[in-house]
């Protein structure tokens, strides 16, 4: 099987009408540095929104959706010398803007500081953590499906404190839980919003 391995940062995010979003930062990857926004509105459907034809192939081979969107994707990342250690996230994907910050280190993420990358990432110790992490409603590992088998290997959490987004100019109000889970593959981002650094593996 061929590996294919991305490495940057997933943000999971939910909204007071019902909107959750999944926005990949994608700094290295088989693709080239790319972001893109994984959407399931309030009723369940399923939008993919990707810069790129060739994302949006991978993408949609891999997870599932109801709808697809070729659009640019931005994502701004800077530094909040206010807010201390906080970034603020300026992300624009066809109709989606949105705008949140990020907070503390979880204690979760603490703990995956203190395990070296190479073990956190690798898809032996994805399995092995798969068992425990479900418990608690994630997934290390596992595959949505079209033979492709995916591994999760997160190195660090911090939560999410604030978040302003629209939808075709339509307020999505403020920030909630990720709930109900999202239904793209075979796990879901914590149901806490936060922003999880994180190394996907995937085999085709």
């Amino acid at each position: 099987m061929s590996r294919h391995r991305f490495d940057g940062l997933i943000a999971g995010l939910g909204t007071a009408e019902g909107t959750r979003l999944v926005v990949g930062h994608w700094p290295a990857s088989p693709l080239g540095a790319f972001t893109d926004v994984m959407v399931e509105r309030a009723d369940g459907h399923r939008v993919l929104l990707a810069p790129t034809p060739e994302v949006a192939e991978f993408v949609t081979a891999t997870y599932r959706f109801d709808d697809h969107v070729l659009t640019p994707v931005t994502a701004e990342i800077r530094r909040n010398a206010r807010l201390g250690p906080a970034c603020v996230w300026s992300v624009e994907a066809g109709p989606l803007r949105c705008t949140f910050t990020t907070g503390h280190r979880t204690a979760l993420g603490a703990l995956l500081r203190s395990i070296p990358r190479q073990v956190a990432t690798s898809p032996a110790f994805c399995r092995l953590t798969d068992p425990p992490a479900r418990l608690v409603g994630l997934r290390t590992a596992g595959t949505a499906g079209n033979g492709r088998r995916e591994y999760y290997g997160a190195h660090d959490v911090h939560t999410v404190t604030s978040l302003v987004a629209s939808w075709d100019g339509v307020d999505l109000g403020p920030l909630r839980p990720v709930t109900p889970p999202v239904r793209f593959g075979f796990g879901s981002t914590p149901a806490r919003p936060s922003v999880t650094s994180v190394t996907t593996t995937i085999l085709t």
